[in-house]
């Protein structure tokens, strides 16, 4: 891979994403794997090796890692991934001294397969850009895009450092304030929870054995996610926190001390005590659906595209859709003899991609609206349905399903079939 001054040497490309998180690696992997033929560069703000300081970890839905598998990506990150064995989900207040099960989900769509794994963001990230370098992507980074004109036959992408490049199709993977998105003129539709996510890594004594939590709070989901175990053999969960806003900026800004005391109501003593190894961080919560993904020469991945609630842990999973989708759509159609940044063609990305990620993004509001709440009727209505899916392993098969992503709509990535 070049990156800087190198990756300009070369100035006419394919295709060019813009950004380079999972969605915009994948989607440029995705593409070379299947057509070598195609050129590809992928263009970064954030200066190299950024991304090794992220300390978080993504939960990877079983689909994902059939496209992690088929890219060459996931035999590296196996290894270093936990696998969700059970899921529970529960509802209650913080200060109920008992938090009764209502519902829990087995851990496997089939023999030896879980329904997702925990990856640690840097893990992931590595992969990704190895296959990138072996694949000969160039990777541009610390220089952002400053804007694009388009033509009839290719756009011109302008850099901040004055360089000018030609691509054939611009995509953009930069996420939920996507300025390329604005650039584009394309609108959205968004709206604030007043609710900020708190994600921050926990050692405890006991194992956690697989298992995931999700406890549906007055202020909004609580989650732990199982993680390997550390170098050193630690017990280790991943917290996703959700809170009003203005009280997660207080508990972040707190001593180390009270802010595990906080942590210590919700999480529980199930595991022992408990001890935060990172420094917490909140991000503030909203749904955000682009009303267009697609321009002439010019495509909409990821989180530029759609940002969801948390409630349902699909956003990055999301992402890998629209990676899968639209580099079939660009494969097939370059293979077709067809011009690849041409509206036709990218219609049919965006008609594969719209109807979904809708979908998503209404679900995972309703259900942050039905359970972030302390309304004693809807409570109770609320957890007479979660105890009868309970009691119905059909509708528990086809939830546990839908979180793995695995349909026979999903591109051939995610059903682990090469494009």
């Amino acid at each position: 891979m070049a990156n800087g001054q190198a990756g300009a040497e070369r100035t006419r490309f394919d295709v060019i994403v813009a950004g380079a998180g999972y969605v915009g690696l994948a989607t440029a992997v995705s593409i070379v794997a299947a057509r070598p033929n195609l050129s590809v560069a992928i263009v970064d703000a954030a200066p190299e090796g950024v991304w090794r300081k992220d300390g978080r970890a993504s939960a990877i839905a079983a689909a994902a890692t059939r496209m992690l598998g088929q890219l060459g990506c996931w035999d590296e990150i196996a290894p270093k991934a936990q696998a969700m064995t059970e899921m529970i989900v529960t509802d209650s207040r913080t200060s109920d001294p008992v938090r009764p099960v209502f519902l829990t989900f087995d851990g496997e769509v089939g023999p030896g397969e879980a329904f997702a794994h925990m990856v640690a963001n840097r893990d992931l990230n590595a992969a990704l850009r190895r296959r990138a370098g072996e694949l000969g992507i160039d990777l541009i980074e610390g220089v952002g895009v400053t804007g694009f004109d388009t033509g009839s036959q290719e756009t011109l992408v302008h850099l901040a450092d004055g360089v000018t490049l030609r691509t054939r199709l611009l995509v953009a993977a930069d996420g939920v304030k996507s300025r390329l998105r604005d650039m584009a003129g394309i609108k959205t539709v968004h709206w604030d929870y007043g609710q900020s996510g708190i994600v921050c890594t926990v050692e405890h004594e006991r194992p956690h054995m697989g298992r995931a939590e999700e406890h549906f709070l007055p202020a909004g989901p609580f989650a732990t996610l199982p993680l390997k175990s550390s170098d050193e053999g630690g017990n280790r969960s991943s917290i996703v926190w959700t809170e009003r806003t203005e009280d997660a900026e207080r508990l972040v800004a707190e001593e180390t001390l009270v802010f595990e005391a906080e942590l210590e109501q919700r999480f529980g003593l199930k595991l022992g005590e408990i001890r935060v190894v990172d420094k917490p961080r909140a991000w503030p919560l909203g749904l955000t659906l682009a009303r267009d993904f697609v321009k002439p020469r010019f495509a909409l991945a990821g989180d530029a595209a759609h940002g969801i609630h948390p409630i349902a842990g699909q956003g990055l999973n999301l992402g890998f859709k629209d990676a899968a989708a639209l580099a079939e759509v660009i494969v097939e159609a370059d293979r077709l003899g067809q011009d690849i940044g041409a509206i036709d063609v990218l219609e049919r990305y965006q008609q594969w991609r719209r109807f979904d990620t809708v979908q998503m993004g209404v679900t995972t509001d309703v259900l942050n609206r039905l359970f972030s709440n302390d309304f004693g009727p809807l409570r109770a209505v609320r957890d007479l349905g979660l105890g009868l899916v309970q009691r119905m392993p059909r509708m528990k098969e086809f939830f546990i399903r839908q979180a793995s992503g695995l349909s026979p709509q999903a591109p051939k990535l995610l059903q682990g079939e090469p494009i």
